[in-house]
This record gives C-alpha cells, structure tokens and sequence, in this order.
C-alpha cells in the first residue's frame, strides 16, 4: 500500500509539473512584444467631412499607428490619392478592374489574403506584372489583437513566403483584418519588416447583396475626396469595377494626382 501511494504522489508531481511547463510556455506565447505596450484593440473608424478635407481619424490612434510604422494619411498639402483595394476573394471583377487601370496608367495596392492567391493567382500575377503594389491581408483574415504573437507571424509570413515562392515578390505592407490593431500587433508587425497601412476614406462596397448604385458611389467617393487620401475600396465590389474609370477622370480633373505607397509623403 505504501508503495502504491508512492507511485500516485510520484505521477501527481509528474503531472503537476508537465501541468506547470504547459502554463509557462502559453504564457511566453501569448505574451506581447513588450510589457510596456497596451493590448488595447483599436477599431479603426473614421469621421468624414464633405468639405474635401482630411477626415478626423482620432489624434491618439494616428499616434500610435505612426509611433510603430504605420500610416493612414498623407501630407494635407499634397493633393495625392493613394488608391487601395481589399481583395479577400475573387467576384468577378479584377479583370475588368486591372484593365481599367491600365487603360488609365493608374498603379494601386491589392491587399490580398491567401484564399485570393490560392484561387485567383492568374490575377495576383498580373498586379505584379503590371506594376502593382500586393499588400498582405494576412491567411485567414483573422483579428490581430485576438491572436498571439506567434499566430500573427504564422498568418503573416505564411502568406508572405506563398507569394514569394511563387512569383518571386517581396510583399512590405500590410493592413490588418477588420481594421483592428493595437500597439502590441503593430509592433510586432514592424518587426516582421511591415508596416501597416490603414486608410482616410471608404464606404459601404463590399456587400455584394447591397451594392450601392453607380450614382451613390461616384458621390461617395468623390464627395470625400481630400489631399493626401489613403482610399479603400473592395474588389468584390460590382459597381467600383463599373465606376472606376470614371471616377478616376473626375478625381484628376478636380487636380488629384494618383500614387503608389511607395510615392507616400
């Protein structure tokens, strides 16, 4: 009888123990880049003007957004527009949209996550091609501050090797799903050798059960135009295909010029 109590009290230490190893290793884990950073997430949302003036976008997360290599809007005086797309999954439309921007020689960003590449890379090889920017979305779109450290560099760099073995193309910028950050993902994403790009301006385009008419969106966008504009819009998204050509005419006839993020001032 002792000896069998020996054995429990030995495999409840055993236990105890592996039990204890388990705990500290998710602790190291889940742990952020730094003790000092918050773990805050930040929901990124914007207040516009139809005065074609740049958007309050919150003072304290432009500040941490810049502090950890992020950006969000160009210089007030710099009539630029830097033109973006999130590109989760193939609708339909990039064909016609790359053909509009070629017709138009404007060069835009595709945000893009692995189910786009994995399904539409005839089209991610194109942007490339073409002279597009291709900006990671990450694999499964998953919100950063919900994941840790270790998740975040799977989601990011898995893709990130994808599209560089496949085509050869280092991709630098990212946006993170849903538009949520805080310091701790924006850090470790500067570490990855990222920096995170978040926007001035976008609007209701990415259900494609209610997309707004040709007329809704034109006025939209242009309505809200404002220098140094960092411009989201979603490829699935029907009527911006159908739209985008003329909208790019009216947005240069208003004296908006169009630039890459690697132009971004």
């Amino acid at each position: 009888m002792k000896i069998e109590n020996k054995i429990k009290i030995t495999i409840m230490a055993v236990i105890a123990i592996f039990t204890i190893s388990v705990i500290s290793a998710n602790e190291q884990i889940l742990s952020p880049v730094s003790s000092n950073v918050s773990d805050k997430t930040i929901a990124w949302g914007i207040k516009r003007n139809n005065k074609h003036e740049q958007p309050d976008v919150g003072t304290s997360n432009k500040q941490i957004l810049e502090e950890n290599n992020g950006i969000c809007l160009g210089n007030d005086m710099d009539k630029s527009i830097y033109l973006t797309f999130d590109s989760g999954y193939e609708a339909g439309n990039m064909g016609t949209i790359l053909d509009t921007l070629k017709e138009n020689n404007v060069k835009a960003t595709f945000f893009i996550t692995s189910h786009y590449l994995n399904t539409a890379s005839e089209y991610v090889e194109r942007m490339i091609n073409e002279g597009h920017i291709v900006g990671n979305h990450t694999v499964n779109h998953k919100s950063m501050p919900s994941i840790s450290d270790e998740e975040i560099e799977k989601e990011v760099m898995t893709l990130h090797q994808a599209v560089y073995e496949k085509f050869g193309y280092e991709m630098k910028y990212i946006r993170p799903p849903k538009g949520e950050f805080n310091q701790r993902t924006l850090k470790k994403c500067e570490q990855l050798g990222y920096k995170t790009v978040m926007w001035s301006f976008a609007y209701c385009d990415w259900d494609e059960k209610k997309q707004p008419s040709h007329e809704e969106g034109k006025n939209k966008i242009l309505e809200n135009l404002h220098n140094g504009e960092i411009m989201l819009l979603h490829s699935n998204s029907k009527t911006n295909s159908e739209i985008l050509g003329d909208m790019i005419k009216e947005i240069r006839n208003q004296g908006y010029e169009f630039k890459t993020l690697d132009e971004f001032k």
